[in-house]
């Protein structure tokens, strides 16, 4: 099978990319930088938003499948119709399952859940990519499957609610220093963690299956936890016994720290478990079997297999220290208020 990865070096796609390899498939990857190809694949440089580049790195080949892991808004999507239009069996887009309806109504979440975020502008604009793809499937059979993602980590992400993405090793780095870490709400939400090597497992699977053209797909984990059961299971494959949590309302942090306003209020305050039955109809050897514990344990082992990985995020840090501040200001005053 012939497959391009537009991106194909993330935290995602890399898993992905390594698992269609291991299969037998042939695969490129489409991105800026000669440097992030992978052993194996076919390297084809370009930036996507250049569209003479692109054409003339792809030039008149077609493809079994596409898979577009960097499709963020609508104008990226005509980009992407007028650039494989005729020369693709399968164009796989990936969504995020953040574009279900929040707060969310009913569990487990399935695909035919709405979409409808009225928090976070990055679903929003997913939902609007999904409609552009389907519309083109009915106006003119434009193969776009849909894939959506929960939150998903590998070796170079650490997955908690709060905490610096790209910089990601700076919540562990407060637990190890005994510096206290930030837990939305009660912390008691259940909410479902998927690694990377288990999504690559369903998202693999559908290549090349013609049936699944114009549908979507969830793909993650079975398994659910509370945020305080992530963060504490973190906490021990660091090393740290009994880290300093502090529960903070998911409404208060974001309204000190407005950046956090889509992640929290538009996907992580609330309920997530998913019902995988759709991706298992169509990939009926997928089976998400990291748990969180072991494969967290694999991802605070990679960063401490080499310090320059453990990069902190200072500006982070100093908006966490000022939000706890604030909000230990605020528990004192209501305790004089009421006389506790």
């Amino acid at each position: 099978m012939n497959v391009l990865f537009i991106g194909g070096t993330g935290n995602i796609s890399t898993a992905c990319t390594q698992l269609a390899l291991s299969r037998g498939y042939s695969v490129a990857l489409l991105n800026r930088s000669k440097h992030d190809s992978l052993p194996g694949t076919e390297q084809l440089t370009a930036d996507i938003s250049d569209r003479a580049s692109v054409q003339a790195a792809l030039g008149r080949r077609h493809w079994d499948a596409v898979v577009d892991f960097i499709a963020f808004t609508v104008e990226d999507i005509e980009q992407r119709i007028a650039l494989f239009r005729g020369k693709v069996g399968q164009y796989i887009f990936l969504s995020s399952a953040s574009a279900y309806q929040k707060p969310v109504t009913k569990i487990p979440i399935t695909e035919s859940t709405p979409l409808v975020n009225p928090f976070w502008e990055y679903s929003r604009n997913k939902i609007a990519c999904e409609e552009r793809l389907l519309g083109a499937l009915r106006a003119e059979a434009f193969p776009a499957v849909i894939i959506r993602p929960s939150l998903t980590y590998g070796d170079a992400i650490v997955p908690l609610a709060v905490n610096s993405w790209w910089k990601s090793f700076t919540v562990v780095d407060r637990m190890r220093r005994g510096a206290p870490v930030i837990v939305p709400g009660d912390g008691l939400t259940l909410w479902t963690i998927t690694h990377n090597s288990d999504f690559a497992k369903g998202l693999v699977g559908l290549l090349g299956q013609d049936r699944a053209i114009g549908h979507a797909f969830q793909i993650t984990s079975d398994e659910a936890l509370t945020w305080n059961e992530f963060y504490l299971a973190t906490a021990q494959a660091a090393g740290v016994a009994q880290p300093k949590l502090v529960h903070i309302a998911s409404d208060f942090i974001t309204t000190c720290l407005p950046d956090t306003l889509g992640s929290l209020l538009g996907d992580k305050s609330y309920t997530a478990i998913f019902d995988n039955s759709k991706i298992r109809s169509f990939v009926p050897d997928f089976q998400a079997t990291t748990r969180f514990r072991e494969g967290i344990a694999r991802t605070i082992s990679w960063f401490d297999a080499d310090p320059s990985r453990r990069v902190i995020d200072d500006e982070a840090n100093a908006s966490w220290d000022k939000l706890i501040n604030a909000y230990e200001r605020g528990l004192q005053a209501a305790r004089r208020d009421f006389g506790l």
